[in-house]
């Protein structure tokens, strides 16, 4: 049998088969379409050949498909034996872009075995037809039957139907457990999972792509169940957790349903005897996720005839449509905008301050979806969201590890929590002017000095960013591993802002703050782990010193571990909310002990007056993903590998740009699998698998750094011309690079955009250079040796002022960033000197030192070089002096750098 990924087969690298999988089909359908092109033109055999074998592939395939279904691969197939290329042709054209749009989830005649036919045989049933826009999924079926009783199984559904129905589905079959992981792999469609007992738990041949699933994620059973079905359920809910599973079962089901393992399982039936109910639930666990509490009850209000006197005039959207002057506002927006305004929360509102209702309910969908025990929804973006987790779990003196490059979010939510930051240094990519991530062999340094001063009990949380800006990604489960092992009742703050996409991803997810959450909660709860930390303790002893603790990969005490994990989200960077529609999510084994302390820093952040229309996008974000998410997702990786490939391999564009692999961004000792691209073909599938289950850190995918300092510009710049002469936006940029990202918004038709925008360019440059001459060539390549080779060094964390520092001679780094700030607020106790002055330079060489009065954020980079109470450096005077950008928060030019001044009770010398 030949399965969906071989190496023979595999147009890109196997790690980009791995995490693109859904998106493969589409590819092979427009690569048969190219071939009958050519055969239709040229009539060689060779092309008729090659039809031969890939409608072969194809039949194996397309099996885990329900369009475009037998009846349409047959008659292609006759075509190609009755060697009628045109007729091909026409067939390959409308399945190929029928598979692209999608277009056989709305339109009936797509299934049509012959263009002509009024009756075709494999159509939707007639009374599906009158229904517009009914949402469209597939059912698997795993049964234990032959294939040729499976039709039966298919007129079985067909039967059930019903015009009132409001979704419409069609069946795909399988006979084995490995087909049935391989179809949910690769069919996005997929909605539920329909399980007959005793369907064989083997398959026949190898599966590769099953393979690095079965590495990544531990599909094995949670215990010794060795119930096949139970086993299967289980695998299934690791890769894809949003999907119903429903049994048929001629055993006894009351002894079944009693198994708590079985929990996992939706319903479970006694063998057919109720193809209904069956058919019913199976739309009942759709229709459930297809819930959307607060969006659904906003657009009743918006229905209602309702007279508004509160403080809100837009409600309604009189004032807008009846205005002489503003009404093309109402134009432009539409009716429902308005209509789904108000200020109050009741009459069918909710409150998001103190959600009792449509929200409270909302945002429970959103934790079950994200896979955590709470979910909040927050309008201000994830900059709001941090500032609530800090101040909620962290009071003054407590001393949080922190990330000196993460969101100015973090920094000043210590201020306002009177927190005591410990900066910890990500790994510098100087040549990029960007930073990476913190190793964890810093972290675990910051710990153990800290518990050598005798302060480890005041560190009450570990705050980092996953992934960063630039798409670095942690290995979250081994650094919350590591550090419980050191404390166990850390507090663990992921920021990822930019990672919510990654919980629909089977891979990407397992380096998710939810999805590790969810693997220690399972592992912790083992007798292995409980035998792990034993034998790791006698083989270290009582007492191993920082150095062992350093260089040994440590466990955790499970029976000490406190499970304490949050994660900020912003919705809207990844997926389809509003602009500020963000999420924090929560795994807090004691939240309930903070619960209320986490509601006032609700109170103290959040907006009386949330906007509606973010909290419905939050809740219609959540509806899509747990639907659609898999295949949106994995469509994303796609168009990014894509974009890479492109780039990277065409003989002109790659002269002058490259998007940057992982053996550029992240260095040697992060990259045990020795990992360099994505798309590096000679990659093997052992190499695949290690480098998402063991690198410490893995990059993005669809996070694109597009270096562009070999064509002469500078990331702001480049950023600025990409936008005006050619209509492509971006944000982040470094020095000699830009950032692209990839979404589910995004379309193969973008990338081709992009690709011909970066020819002309490229193209303009080489014809410039040729017409120009030797003296435009030099200057060129000292343009290009300027953005690429004169770079400034990076600056670290110096330290905090003395004064701020409750143990000056210690080696520790925290100090008091809140009193700092506030210090600053006495403009008597400040000064001010000029960047370039001959003062700066005396006062670094001979004193007093320079301390710093606030934060100094130049984007890019967009982090923070300066903190309130920190000393300044050369080093970080000489890089704010070969800045270059126009953007640096905190900054005056004309006024210099804001200092508070040194007198003599600072207790530092001069």
């Amino acid at each position: 049998m030949t399965y969906p990924v071989s190496t023979e087969q595999a147009p890109h690298s196997l790690i980009g088969a791995a995490l693109a999988t859904p998106a493969l089909r589409a590819d092979r359908w427009l690569s048969v379409l190219s071939v009958a092109r050519r055969w239709a033109e040229s009539g060689a055999a060779e092309s008729r050949g090659a039809l031969t074998r890939a409608l072969a592939d194809l039949k194996e395939f397309e099996r885990f498909f329900a369009y475009p279904g037998a009846a349409l691969l047959d008659r292609l197939n006759g075509w190609l034996d009755d060697d009628d290329a045109k007729a091909f042709l026409r067939l390959a054209q409308r399945i190929s872009t029928t598979i692209v749009s999608k277009k056989y989830h709305r339109d009936v005649n797509a299934w049509s075995t012959d263009e002509q036919e009024d009756d075709p045989l494999n159509r939707l049933p007639q009374a599906i037809t009158h229904q517009k826009n009914t949402p469209y999924f597939e059912v698997l079926s795993v049964v234990p039957h032959a294939p040729s009783r499976w039709k039966l199984i298919h007129e079985e559904v067909a039967g059930v139907r019903r015009p009132e129905d409001d979704f419409v589905y069609q069946a795909v079959i399988v006979g084995n457990a490995p087909d049935a992981l391989t179809a949910i792999l690769l069919n996005p469609d997929i909605g539920a999972v329909v399980l007959y007992e005793g369907f064989s738990p083997d398959g026949s041949g190898d599966n590769p792509l099953l393979d690095v699933f079965r590495s990544v994620i531990d599909i094995s059973p949670a215990g010794d169940d060795e119930i096949h079905v139970i086993r299967l359920a289980q695998a299934i809910r690791k890769i894809r957790p949003e999907l119903d599973l429903y049994l048929l079962s001629d055993r006894n089901i009351e002894s079944l349903s009693g198994r708590p393992e079985s929990r996992i399982i939706n319903r479970i039936f006694y063998q057919m005897e109720e193809p209904l109910e069956l058919h019913l639930s199976i739309l009942e666990g759709i229709r459930r996720r297809y819930r959307t509490p607060f969006f659904d009850n906003l657009k009743r209000y918006a229905q209602r005839p309702i007279a508004t006197f509160h403080a809100l005039p837009i409600a309604r959207g009189k004032s807008v449509f009846m205005s002489n002057w503003i009404s093309d506002m109402g134009e432009f927006y539409g009716p429902n905008l308005f209509l789904a305004e108000s200020s109050a929360t009741t009459g069918g509102l909710d409150s998001l301050l103190e959600p009792t209702g449509n929200i409270k309910d909302a945002q429970e969908m959103a934790a079950r979806a994200f896979g955590a025990d709470h979910a909040f929804f927050v309008t201000n973006g994830t900059s709001t969201s941090n500032k609530m987790v800090l101040q909620a779990l962290l009071a003054p003196g407590d001393i949080v590890i922190l990330d000196r490059n993460c969101h100015k979010s973090h920094h000043y939510g210590c201020v306002l929590a009177g927190a005591q930051p410990y900066y910890v240094e990500a790994f510098p990519l100087v040549e990029y002017s960007m930073y990476g991530a913190v190793p964890l062999r810093t972290i675990k340094q910051a710990l153990l000095a800290l518990k050598a001063q005798g302060e480890l009990h005041r560190v009450k949380m570990v705050d980092l960013t996953n992934c960063t800006f630039d798409g670095h990604v942690y290995d979250t489960r081994r650094v919350m591993e590591e550090c419980l092992a050191i404390k166990p009742d850390l507090i663990f703050l992921w920021d990822e802002a930019w990672f919510g996409f990654a919980h629909w991803s089977p891979l990407l997810r397992q380096r998710t703050a939810m999805g590790a959450a969810a693997a220690l909660t399972e592992e912790l709860a083992w007798p292995e782990a409980l035998a792990a930390w034993e034998a790791q303790r006698k083989a270290l002893g009582d007492a191993p010193s920082d150095q062992v603790l350093l260089d040994t990969r440590l466990v955790p005490d499970p029976r000490a571990v406190r499970l304490r994990i949050y994660q900020t989200n912003s919705v809207h960077k990844s997926m389809s909310a509003l602009r500020q529609g963000s999420i924090v999510l929560v795994r807090d084994v004691d939240f309930e002990h903070v619960e209320s302390q986490f509601h006032e820093a609700v109170f103290t952040h959040a907006s009386t007056s949330p906007n509606l229309q973010i909290i419905a996008s939050l809740d219609v974000a959540r509806r899509q993903m747990q639907l659609e998410g898999y295949g949106l997702v994995a469509n994303a990786l796609q168009v990014a590998l894509e974009i890479r490939r492109q780039v990277n391999s065409h003989p002109v564009i790659s002269k002058y740009f490259r998007v940057l692999g992982s053996a550029e961004m992240i260095p040697d000792a992060f990259r045990a699998s020795d990992l360099k691209d994505y798309n590096d073909p000679e990659m093997s599938w052992a190499k695949a698998i290690r480098a998402i289950k063991d690198d410490e850190f893995l990059l993005d995918p669809t996070r694109m750094t597009l270096s562009c300092g070999h064509a002469g510009f500078d990331g702001t710049t480049f950023k600025n011309i990409l936008a005006e002469k050619f209509n492509i936006q971006l944000n982040k940029t470094s020095r000699n690079s830009i950032l692209l990202q990839s979404n589910i918004n995004n379309t193969r038709s973008d990338i081709a955009l992009l690709i011909r925008v970066l020819i002309d360019i490229a193209m303009q440059i080489e014809q410039k250079i040729a017409e120009n001459g030797e003296a435009s060539r030099r200057a060129f390549q000292n343009q290009v040796r300027e953005l690429v080779e004169d770079l400034p060094t990076l600056p670290n964390f110096s330290r905090f002022d003395d004064r701020y520092r409750e143990d000056a001679t210690g080696d520790t780094l925290h100090g008091d960033i809140r009193r700092a700030f506030y210090d600053a607020y006495n403009e008597a106790e400040c000064e001010y000197l000029l960047l370039d002055s001959e003062e700066v330079d005396r006062r670094l060489q001979s004193g007093p030192e320079l301390v710093s009065a606030n934060f100094v954020i130049p984007y890019p980079p967009g982090f923070p070089i300066m903190v309130p109470g920190q000393v300044i450096t050369p080093g970080i005077v000489a890089f704010m002096r070969k800045l270059d950008v126009k953007e640096i928060h905190g900054f005056n030019r004309s006024l210099g750098l804001k200092l508070l001044k040194r007198t003599a009770g600072d207790g530092a010398g001069a």
